[in-house]
């Protein structure tokens, strides 16, 4: 699945089928590589919920369902990874992050897509305010 998919799905509460708001962005963790939380908007009058990946009941096509937004952990600090610039470890320029493919089941990034190309997460050295950094070779010890 994508992350350009799954930004605007709405995110509904098992059972009740309660409307929460909708999907605003992914958190992303690493080492693991992998979706750690949703940012879900909840209108102009709420501040948004962020829910771990791990509280969600199912991740589809057409949308997500989560435990209740008002048990939610407090707003944090994320890092967006798409729209990241992409520097390499010795601090080059490798383009912008486009998009993400991300398994929906346990979360785990696939790729990266970038103006330069796709990473795979083996690839992938850390991410922040200011740039997702990267390995400058294939990430692989050489032998």
């Amino acid at each position: 699945m994508l992350f350009s998919r799954v930004r605007g799905l709405p995110v509904l509460t098992p059972g009740d089928a309660g409307r929460v708001g909708v999907v605003r962005a992914l958190t992303v963790g690493a080492a693991p590589w992998r979706v750690a939380s949703v940012r879900i908007a909840r209108g102009r009058l709420r501040r948004d919920a962020v829910v771990a990946w791990s509280a969600l009941g199912a991740a589809g096509p057409d949308l997500l369902t989560a435990r209740s937004a008002e048990d939610s952990d407090p707003v944090t600090a994320h890092h967006e990874l798409v729209g990241s610039r992409v520097l390499t470890e010795c601090g080059e320029e490798r383009g912008t992050v486009l998009d993400a493919a991300f398994d929906p089941l346990t979360g785990r990034i696939e790729a990266v897509l970038t103006t330069s190309g796709e990473l795979t997460p083996d690839r992938l050295l850390g991410l922040g305010d200011h740039a997702l950094v990267v390995r400058t070779g294939s990430g692989r010890p050489p032998g």
